[in-house]
């Protein structure tokens, strides 16, 4: 929060996302590191799975749930995203990668105030966030 420059902003946010993504033991880390890399790789399905295990192996880990949101975000699937994201900020309120991804779908499901609120207490935490320029963004489908 008091970080006033970019670069140093960004670099602590990589840091913290950093942080979030330690799980607390090396089974769930190795079960958390491959469900990303099969995300990234877009095997959402795949993805999907190992991240369904992730959160039965180890349901108190918000960021088993903030993964798996982002796999159902990227598959469409808004309401079960929400749910996770919903998951993920049960265990670890100020977790600003949750609260984006929440911001970013309810924005996607054409809910903008609870959108821009969501997101408002993010950048209350971290005024970096790549997220905050939602604010200023057009809705999807405007014709602006």
């Amino acid at each position: 929060q008091s970080t006033r420059d970019a670069n140093a902003g960004r670099f602590l946010t990589r840091e913290l996302l950093s942080l979030l993504a330690t799980a607390p033991n090396r089974k769930a880390q190795a079960s958390l590191d491959e469900g990303i890399v099969l995300r990234r790789a877009g095997d959402l399905d795949g993805a999907g799975d190992v991240l369904d295990r992730l959160v039965a192996y180890c349901p108190e880990f918000a960021e088993g749930y903030h993964q798996r949101a982002l796999v159902r975000l990227l598959q469409g699937d808004y309401d079960a995203a929400l749910i996770d994201l919903d998951a993920a900020l049960a265990r670890a309120p100020d977790h600003t990668g949750a609260m984006a991804g929440k911001a970013v779908t309810l924005r996607e499901l054409g809910q903008i105030d609870e959108s821009h609120s969501v997101l408002r207490s993010a950048l209350a935490l971290n005024p970096w966030m790549p997220e905050r320029h939602m604010l200023d963004a057009p809705p999807p489908g405007s014709s602006v």
